[in-house]
């Protein structure tokens, strides 16, 4: 069965770049057909699509965050990684890493924005 498990700093500073990585276990993030996305939810609100990277590695943004983000891999590691820029406390949230089609996700990790 395939684990996502998400790593990244839990406190981020204005204006900075927050960086997530997801390390996918028990599938290969190039298996024809699979796709990863990451999905953010602010406290209080819903969930949000941010991108995703296919087994192929053509990416997808959100047309809110394409401007600030950054989706990319490494198949050596079995990784995929989100970069976002110039964050502001609106960007807290718990971010997840998710499989597509299907499959379960990651169990979220919370950020925080704050100097």
């Amino acid at each position: 069965q395939v684990q996502l498990q998400e790593s990244g700093p839990g406190l981020v500073t204005p204006s900075q770049t927050l960086s997530l990585t997801c390390t996918v276990s028990g599938g290969s993030i190039t298996t024809n057909g699979v796709y990863w996305a990451w999905i953010r939810q602010p406290p209080g609100k819903g969930l949000e699509w941010m991108g995703s990277i296919t087994y192929g590695g053509t990416t997808y943004y959100s047309p809110a965050l394409r401007s600030r983000s950054s989706i990319s891999r490494d198949t050596s590691k079995n990784q995929f990684t989100l970069q976002l820029s110039s964050v502001t406390p609106e960007d807290a949230a718990v971010y997840y890493c998710v499989p597509g089609p299907q499959g379960s996700w990651g169990q979220g990790t919370q950020v925080t924005v704050s100097s």
